[in-house]
């Protein structure tokens, strides 16, 4: 006899200043802010032959946040961005559609973040977005008949806040633990935990978060041996100390123990970015790609920092 499963329901505490947040998220005046307006040409020198840069990367970022979420051609925010201009009684001119094609390769995107009250835990995890190829209810009923490709999108997230912290795009030829000391990288406040799924239960993914000192919440895989036995001078590997606690206790209780249940933010940040961005790129160039894809985690900031629904269970 089938045991039957209820469903829990959850409330939101703050409706009305959610919802308002929401509403702010099409604001155009959001993705068109006044610093973006104030940098628009690029005055610096270069140094190089050949005529300057006519706008600068903010222009280009503020651009090409348009079509990422709008959800644009280039040519249509090329449009978009002319109307609005138009309508802020802005005397700028607007980049060409083949420059936004061009200068969004070369974006050096760095996402706001706010200031951590203490150090950070942080879930990992990574995800594919489609290229071209068929569609998922195409491939699970007749099956794949022609190319399928794709990119990964590795994402770090603050398990307080939501945020992302770091990010990376790669081809669907690296592994998930391959990233995980990159994306380390580019956090520089102290980080007290990093929480990811089996995938990133390698040596380079400990090493990476030792010199973080940091705790790693990584389940080891089901036939896992310890690492290092009878060296008292040496400290131990935080992944046998894990498979020790498991041992004793139970994989339930250590998952409870150290919180490894929050991992599933960095599932519901990577649920957040297919369903307000879309699953696939519309960039051809992986390039262009892996920045489409890091201005996206941009305006995912932004948006969190509007407001973010907070929950109970009913």
């Amino acid at each position: 006899m089938k045991r039957k499963t209820t469903r829990r329901s959850y409330r939101l505490r703050h409706w009305s200043e959610y919802n308002a947040a929401l509403v702010k998220r099409g604001r155009l005046t959001l993705w068109v802010s006044k610093e973006a307006l104030t940098g628009w040409h690029d005055d610096a020198c270069s140094g190089r032959r050949g005529a300057p840069r006519t706008y600068s990367d903010n222009a280009i970022l503020c651009m090409a946040m348009l079509s990422v979420v709008y959800r644009l051609t280039l040519r249509a925010t090329q449009g978009l961005l002319t109307s609005v201009l138009r309508l802020l009684s802005v005397a700028l001119p607007v980049p060409d559609y083949t420059t936004l094609c061009r200068r969004r390769q070369t974006l050096d995107v760095r996402w706001p973040r706010r200031r951590p009250n203490g150090p950070l835990h942080v879930v990992v995890d990574a995800t594919g977005i489609k290229v071209y190829g068929e569609g998922e209810w195409k491939v699970r009923s007749r099956g794949w008949s022609k190319r399928r490709t794709w990119r990964k999108l590795h994402l770090g997230v603050d398990e307080a806040t939501g945020e992302i912290v770091a990010a990376a795009a790669t081809t669907n030829d690296f592994s998930d633990s391959q990233l995980l000391p990159d994306l380390l990288d580019q956090i520089d406040e102290p980080v007290a935990q990093v929480s990811g799924d089996g995938a990133y239960d390698t040596h380079e993914c400990y090493v990476a978060i030792d010199e973080r000192a940091a705790r790693a919440a990584i389940p080891p895989r089901r036939n896992a041996c310890i690492w290092q036995r009878g060296h008292p001078d040496n400290p131990p590997y935080s992944r046998d100390e894990n498979l020790r606690c498991i041992r004793r206790y139970g994989r339930k209780r250590w998952k409870c123990e150290c919180g490894y249940h929050r991992r599933s933010l960095a599932e519901t940040a990577m649920f957040r970015v297919k369903t307000i961005f879309g699953d696939h790129v519309r960039a051809r160039l992986f390039e262009a790609q892996g920045a489409e894809l890091l201005i996206r985690c941009v305006a995912l900031n932004r948006m969190t920092h509007l407001g973010m629904p907070d929950s109970y269970a009913v």
